[in-house]
């Protein structure tokens, strides 16, 4: 049984599945503001930290706990490093139109390096915050992979030959952006 709790400021299953993951050896149990029925802040912050921030903030309030929010995205260098902040607007909802847009980008200025970005806010009850910062640099790709979420299976992290959507659950939570933010956050919580 988890002996710490942290409240996850997602009601993204994908994010909260990835952070159960990493979580749950550390001994945490770990709920999330969409099972809690916690509303989302609106986005506003123009970098992925500030929105961290707002997200864990607004979570660790209403709860009254230890909250955890990321904020990430896919920053493609065909387009100036957008969607960015932007990420999940830019896909709104449809995803290979989102894929199809960055892929044709990257092909049209022959530049297909990539790099997704995370920032992850932890936030106490009383507005305390420390903030983390994680990336992985690669190249967009065409489309492969039936795992992960949202752009994984149009990026190929440096030092690998397919997407994270083909990497499988374990070698991504090694290797990938938010896991990298994510080994601040444990040293953090040690």
């Amino acid at each position: 049984m988890a002996d710490k709790k942290i409240l996850i400021a997602t009601h993204n299953a994908g994010k909260l599945a990835e952070f159960r993951g990493l979580l749950g050896p550390l001994g945490f149990a770990v709920s999330s503001a969409g099972e809690s029925g916690l509303k989302e802040p609106e986005e506003t912050a123009q970098s992925f930290a500030g929105n961290a921030r707002l997200k864990a903030v607004a979570a660790a309030k209403a709860a009254g706990m230890l909250a955890l929010a990321d904020d990430s995205g896919l920053c493609v260098a065909a387009l100036q490093g957008r969607p960015g902040v932007f990420s999940a607007r830019y896909a709104a909802g449809d995803y290979p139109a989102a894929f199809a847009r960055i892929i044709a980008a990257a092909s049209a200025a022959a530049e297909w390096r990539a790099r997704f970005v995370a920032a992850i806010c932890l936030a106490e009850p009383d507005g305390g915050t420390r903030t983390y910062i994680g990336q992985a640099d690669g190249v967009i790709a065409p489309a492969a992979g039936s795992g992960g979420f949202g752009y994984d299976p149009i990026f190929v992290p440096n030092g690998y030959k397919v997407t994270y959507a083909e990497l499988g659950v374990e070698e991504k939570n090694r290797i990938s952006h938010r896991a990298r933010a994510f080994a601040q956050v444990v040293a953090a919580l040690a």
